[in-house]
């Protein structure tokens, strides 16, 4: 008897629905699973053997072939297990054909019969609710997960007991779902962190300007300074001025959470923009995902959000290098020889780097460092990644009076107020287009929507010849400028917007001169 069970595979962060497509016959006793399978998918076949089992279910001597198609996409890991079980009960007629009709089922077992959780429920559950699928069986410890996506019936299950039992019950079957609301989400698992802000930093005012300016045009941004200066306390509170997330981002950013394996049981939606900050040891394929079977990397977890990179020059020279292709592309693209992923890294960058090995270059009263450590150490920074990075600015050693008085400084919230109202204008600016932000901006829409008038194109032109400027970094200069006019309220870019973007640009700091 032939039977066909409707599953979701991943492929990347995109998902698909895959049949699982079983065949019982008399003949010589045998247990064959076909469709490009890997290691962990061939096991299925002892891990449901013993489930089954141990469910009480015996399997009469017959010829089993189990075949998942599309036959020419490789099947990775363990999440076939469930539907592989059902599939085989309902083509030997202990599940009725009506019980698995218009339904997605996806789950590993253990050898007692648990089903246990797997990744990536949430993007399949998305692409079974585009396929108009009416519900979906999945394991316990994914419902939170699945039930974020609304207008499709979501089931637990423990057991491969309890889902033979709900299948079984199509008479008296109810709809059921494990709904948790999405303010409940919002409310219990990504509050705000209240314990970091901007209030709390004394001094580095063109630092902190230099950071909002950034936060408002989703520049990527690179502080350099002496140890102690405040770059690292100062990068940890970005997000407490970045707008929230919307709906959309939100379901974007959780879908990389949940390929990734990253969504417990306690967090089932990320409605908090991402911050992560990778230590300077992590191997280049940690910080841009891939392995046998491929993952998402800390690039793409940092998409939508910020990527902080402390001590800059302390990465490999490789591992920064990576980041050449997602800075310019908001993309990771890695080739396997059964398939091409494509992860989404639009992120902000952050990087903080002393100045040299000892941190205190250019004061030659408290520098160790010669001349040649100096322009060592710089050099691990190459010209191209430079080059992508918007805005440069210095953060200068704090003074102990600064310390010690009682300052009333601005709050996160101020900050926020002002980075929200320029990123209204640039919604308003790019409305129907494909960009959000000023940082977005290519080389061929600049001139639409960054237009200078004479003044500011003749010291604009005057700029690039003083300071030999690469076209890419002539372009930020002017996207920075325009951010900078929003955050002052006005539709033109002026002499003085320049004037300030200039000043964030690495050739005017005498570091790489």
């Amino acid at each position: 008897m032939y039977s066909r069970v409707i599953t979701g595979a991943i492929s990347g962060i995109e998902s698909m629905l895959v049949a699982v497509e079983v065949d019982s016959s008399k003949g010589m006793p045998g247990f064959e699973m076909v469709g490009q399978l890997s290691n962990e998918v061939r096991e299925a076949r002892e891990r449901v053997r013993v489930a089954l089992k141990n469910a009480s279910i015996q399997i009469p001597p017959m010829r089993l072939t189990v075949s998942i198609s599309p036959a020419e996409m490789r099947k990775e890991g363990a999440s076939y297990d469930l539907p592989i079980a059902v599939g085989i009960l309902v083509s030997l007629g202990f599940i009725p054909e009506e019980g698995i009709r218009n339904t997605l089922i996806v789950g590993e077992l253990g050898l007692n019969g648990e089903v246990r959780a797997v990744r990536g429920v949430l993007p399949i559950v998305q692409k079974a609710k585009q396929e108009h699928i009416k519900r979906c069986i999945i394991p316990t410890s994914n419902v939170r997960e699945g039930a974020v996506i609304d207008g499709i019936e979501i089931i637990g299950v423990n057991s491969l007991s309890e889902c033979i039992a709900y299948l079984q019950e199509v008479e008296e079957r109810k709809p059921q779902k494990i709904a948790p609301a999405r303010q409940t989400l919002i409310e219990d698992y990504d509050k705000p962190d209240t314990e970091l802000d901007f209030a709390e930093i004394n001094g580095q005012e063109v630092v902190k300007r230099a950071v909002e300016v950034a936060a408002a045009g989703f520049h990527h941004i690179l502080m350099i300074g002496p140890p102690g200066s405040g770059k690292t306390m100062i990068a940890k509170r970005i997000p407490t001025i970045l707008p929230d997330l919307s709906r959309e981002e939100s379901l974007e950013v959780s879908t990389i959470y949940s390929v990734a394996g990253q969504l417990g049981d306690d967090r089932a939606l990320i409605t908090r923009r991402p911050f992560l900050d990778p230590h300077h040891t992590i191997s280049e394929q940690a910080l841009a995902g891939g392995g046998r079977i491929p993952r998402p990397g800390v690039i793409s977890l940092a998409h939508r959000g910020v990527l902080f990179m402390d001590e800059l020059p302390e990465f490999r020279h490789n591992t920064i290098e990576i980041l050449r292709q997602p800075l310019e592309d908001k993309r990771i693209h890695i080739a396997r020889t059964y398939g091409n992923f494509i992860y989404p890294a639009d992120f902000m960058l952050v990087a903080a780097m002393n100045p040299c090995p000892c941190g205190y270059f250019p004061d030659r009263s408290r520098c160790t460092c010669s001349e040649a450590e100096v322009r060592k150490y710089l050099s691990r920074i190459s010209g191209p990644i430079l080059d992508r990075i918007d805005v440069v600015t210095e953060a200068p050693r704090v003074d102990i009076k600064q310390l010690s008085a009682r300052m009333q400084n601005e709050s996160s919230a101020d900050i926020k107020k002002r980075v929200m109202e320029a990123r209204e204008r640039q919604k308003y600016r790019y409305k129907g287009t494909r960009y959000q932000f000023n940082a977005e901006l290519r080389s061929g829409d600049i001139k639409e929507y960054c237009k200078l008038g004479t003044k500011e194109q003749e010291m604009m032109e005057e700029i690039f010849t003083i300071m030999n400027l690469s076209a890419r970094a002539y372009h930020k200069i002017i996207k920075v400028a325009r951010t900078i006019a929003d955050l002052d309220g006005k539709d033109k870019i002026s002499t003085e917007h320049i004037s300030e973007a200039v000043c964030y640009r690495i050739n005017d700091k005498g570091y790489w001169n």
